[in-house]
């Protein structure tokens, strides 16, 4: 394996390392957001949406974006824009919703091209390699999401202003992806005269299957992250201390989960992996509905951190193998920015589903739904395998021409 290959790796996984610390330094601070620029609770969910809504049409401008420059670019540039918008999102004062409004604008539409970008360089990389490296990738995202959770609560208990919270720790990585992002390595390029990122020929009916599990997985990652501390307070009967644990105990098991995935991936195959991450995801949600007090519950959490863990990661994999495969290399990046769309799908609807499910019938009840939409993935892990083609035979292993250039080469 080449030192070219090994930075680029190296310098990917930073990338993913920050964005989820940044995210999560957004999420997990929204009740002061709120409090800070005075938002109503009726106009709040409006902001919540448009960051997702942005993000997706982020996504689709970077489709179109990458037929003309490398996604190592992409990466390069909107990682800074996300970081500088987290910053502006906390400078602002009271009644200045305006201010709001453009940071969280800016934050959206940067995460939607981060986002597919990041996950492209993954997609070649592991190509590259010849082997299981995504969930690698995606580990180190938790892993950020998990420190900036744990600054936003520091921030929290010493009751600091956001932009004195947010400000250090764009001072450290803003500087760090910029520089680390000389090393990023893009896959082989399209052959003579195809188009670079040319996405015309993957149908939509190739990316279905893919969609749906992507779409289904986030419902049932927005279920956790929106409605477990209610869960177990309000259901199961725990303590308003014991409701801040299940969707920590849900991060440190996806990050453990997909820290050993490609393992397994490498052992046993995608398809084996999906299928085992689908019925543990399952059977999460089962122990949760039917949880006697609120340790069971915690158990339900567990599982559903060591089940949901892999299938984002994997689907991401699929989609851009199994493009390339049917395509050849224009097609994967393409693949990647329309299935990344379905991310943000599933986050939209998971959150409001489970609660007008909740109101309207019962909590236990709405939790039998992500349930039931996970299990059906069961129907779709064939979509996961590699499949013979004009490109390759369908496995992924090294490839000369994947290894590319450092983007600071292009």
């Amino acid at each position: 394996m080449t030192d070219v290959l090994r930075r680029g790796r190296a310098s990917l996984a930073f990338a993913f390392f920050a964005q989820g610390a940044a995210f999560a330094l957004l999420v997990t601070r929204i009740p002061a957001v709120q409090d800070r620029y005075g938002v109503s609770d009726a106009l709040l969910p409006v902001f919540l949406a448009a960051v997702p809504v942005l993000a997706g049409a982020g996504s689709v401008a970077t489709e179109r974006l990458v037929k003309r420059v490398r996604p190592s670019r992409v990466l390069r540039w909107s990682q800074p824009v996300v970081l500088l918008a987290l910053l502006g999102a906390g400078a602002g004062g009271s009644g200045q919703v305006a201010v709001l409004a453009v940071a969280l604008g800016v934050f959206g539409l940067a995460v939607g091209a981060l986002d597919a970008s990041m996950n492209m360089l993954g997609v070649s990389l592991q190509r590259s390699y010849g082997r299981s490296i995504m969930l690698g990738f995606h580990a180190v995202y938790s892993l950020g999401g998990i420190v900036g959770a744990s600054l936003a609560w520091v921030g929290a208990h010493w009751q600091l202003a956001l932009w004195v919270s947010y400000l250090p720790v764009v001072a450290v990585l803003l500087p760090a992806v910029l520089l680390g992002s000389r090393w990023y390595v893009d896959g082989e390029p399209a052959p003579e005269g195809e188009a670079r990122g040319a996405g015309g020929g993957v149908g939509f009916k190739l990316l279905l299957p893919l969609c749906l599990v992507m779409t289904f997985a986030y419902i049932g990652d927005s279920t956790v992250s929106n409605w477990s501390a209610k869960y177990l307070k309000d259901v199961l009967g725990g303590s308003e201390q014991l409701a801040t644990v299940p969707y920590n105990v849900y991060m440190v098991t996806t990050l453990a989960g997909r820290a050993v995935g490609d393992l397994g991936v490498r052992r046993f195959g995608a398809v084996a992996v999906v299928r085992l991450g689908s019925l543990v995801a399952a059977g999460g949600f089962a122990v949760v509905a039917l949880a006697s007090g609120p340790w069971v519950g915690m158990l339900g959490f567990t599982l559903l951190g060591m089940g949901l863990c892999v299938l984002v990661p994997q689907t991401f994999a699929a989609a851009g193998r199994r493009a390339f495969e049917q395509h050849g290399p224009g097609a994967s990046d393409a693949a990647i920015a329309r299935l990344n769309i379905f991310n943000y799908v599933g986050f939209l609807i998971g959150s409001p589903l489970v609660g007008a499910l909740g109101d309207a019938w019962s909590y236990r009840g709405a939790m039998l739904v992500p349930m039931v939409l996970v299990l059906v993935t069961l129907g779709y892990a064939r979509s996961f395998a590699a499949q013979p083609d004009r490109y390759g035979g369908g496995h992924e292993r090294p490839r000369t021409a994947d290894v590319g250039r450092g983007s600071n080469g292009l």
